[in-house]
C-alpha cells in the first residue's frame, strides 16, 4: 500500500533535493564535504599503494617552472582537507573559510607550493560562501573544461604545483566579469607587510 506524503513535506523534500546540485554548482563539485569529513575521508581515494606512488604537477607557464611531488609527499606537506581540495578535487563547505572575514591588504597564495595566486584587491563578497576574486595574478593559475556536474564548467588550479584551487565563473564583477570560486583550504592569505614565504621546491 502506497505511503500518504503530505504536500508540504513533498514540497521540501523536492527543494532539498533539487538545491544540493544548484548549491555544490556554485563553486563546489561532487567532492563537496564539511570540512571534518574532509580531514576524516581524504585518503579514501589515494590510499593504495599505486595511487600513493603516483605524482601530482601543474604545466607551468610565462616565469613559472612546474613542480612535481608524489601525491604521498603533497599530503604530507599540507593538512588533510587541504590535501582533499588541492589533489583529490574536494570542496570545503559553504562559509567555513575563514578567508571570507579577510579584508587587509596582502596576497592570496597556494597552499601547497606558495605560488602568489591573487591580490587582496580583486577580492569581494559573492555571497556563496566561498572566497572569491574578480581577477588572478598573471601567470598564476590554469584552467580545464569539467564535466563532474550536469553543466559543464570551468576548473581553475595553481599553475606551478596543479593544485585544485575551484572555478571560475561569468557572473563577478567589472572590470572582468569573472569570479574565481576558491576553497579556503587551498590557498594562505599573506598580508601586505609580511615578505611573501619562498617557492615550495
Amino acid at each position: 500500500m502506497m505511503q500518504k506524503i503530505e504536500r508540504r513535506t513533498f514540497l521540501k523534500q523536492l527543494a532539498a533535493g533539487v538545491s544540493l546540485p544548484i548549491l555544490l554548482s556554485a563553486c563546489g563539485g561532487v567532492n563537496a564535504l564539511p570540512a571534518a569529513a574532509g580531514a576524516a575521508n581524504s585518503g579514501a581515494t589515494t590510499g593504495s599503494a599505486g595511487a600513493a606512488a603516483a605524482s601530482h604537477g601543474g604545466e607551468g607557464g610565462p616565469g613559472v617552472t612546474a613542480i612535481s611531488k608524489p601525491l604521498d609527499e603533497w599530503r604530507k606537506l599540507v593538512p588533510a582537507d587541504s590535501y582533499n581540495v588541492l589533489f583529490e578535487e574536494g570542496t570545503e563547505a559553504p562559509f567555513s573559510s575563514p578567508l571570507l572575514d579577510e579584508h587587509r591588504e596582502g596576497t592570496f597564495i597556494c597552499m601547497a607550493c606558495n605560488l602568489p595566486l591573487f591580490s587582496s584587491k580583486t577580492k569581494f563578497e559573492s555571497g556563496t560562501g566561498w572566497p572569491s576574486f574578480y581577477e588572478s595574478l598573471p601567470n598564476a593559475v590554469g584552467t580545464k573544461v569539467d564535466v563532474s556536474l550536469i553543466e559543464e564548467r570551468t576548473e581553475y588550479h595553481c599553475l606551478r604545483c596543479g593544485g585544485h584551487q575551484g572555478h571560475v565563473f561569468d557572473d563577478g564583477p567589472q572590470p572582468t566579469g569573472k569570479r574565481y570560486c576558491n576553497n579556503g583550504v587551498a590557498i594562505v592569505f599573506v598580508p601586505k607587510e609580511q615578505t611573501l614565504p619562498a617557492l615550495r621546491t
